[in-house]
């Protein structure tokens, strides 16, 4: 009976060493990947939003595709927006105008997600099919709309972009009204392949 508990405690001594090691290697790993601080890759680009208002359904590239109770469907409720959902499929440029050669296209949707303050929800993809680049980058992430830069995570890719991570900066350029807006997207990648 001594021989099988003095086993078991070795036994259990042994893993607990073990999780000790596999804790000391994961902190190192940790440390070493945020210990690298120079992008692989940085890119910017603008993304231009036409939100269909009822009347423009020639030039418009976004729909509110689900709206609250006290919305609708072409006019963005009050209250900040809360509650609508946006579908977008933007243009891409490499400067500020609208009417430059668009290198891809900003696919995706956001969701105003606070009554309280204004703010959004963003999940899309820079879809690209030029000379420059093909493939996509994967975006995801919180946009609180009143700060003049906010951050969002760069959370995969595909083509020339296979699983790249990094962050996208993202200020807003230019708005008007409720029917257009631009952002300039400043995009550091950390894991290029």
């Amino acid at each position: 009976m001594a021989a099988k508990s003095c086993l078991l405690s070795a036994t259990i001594l042994y893993f607990l060493l073990l999780g000790c090691f596999v804790i000391s290697d994961a902190k190192q790993t940790s440390k070493k990947i945020r210990a690298k601080r120079n992008p692989c890759k940085s890119l910017v680009f603008y993304f231009h939003d036409i939100i269909y208002n009822g009347q423009n359904s020639h030039n418009a590239t976004a729909a509110i595709i689900g709206a609250p109770a006290w919305g609708n469907k072409t006019i963005l409720a009050g209250q900040n927006h809360f509650g609508d959902l946006v579908v977008f499929d933007d243009p891409i440029t490499l400067d500020n105008n609208l009417h430059s050669t668009p290198v891809g296209r900003a696919q995706g949707f956001y969701i105003y997600d606070k009554k309280d303050i204004f703010t959004a929800w963003l999940g899309f993809s820079f879809v690209f099919n030029s000379t420059q680049h093909k493939g996509s980058i994967n975006f995801a992430g919180a946009d609180p709309l009143m700060n003049k830069t906010r951050d969002i995570s760069v959370i995969g890719g595909t083509g020339d972009f296979f699983m790249t991570r990094g962050v996208a900066t993202l200020m807003t350029d230019s708005f008007e009204g409720e029917v257009y807006f631009r952002l300039r997207v400043d995009i550091k990648l950390y894991e290029c392949w």
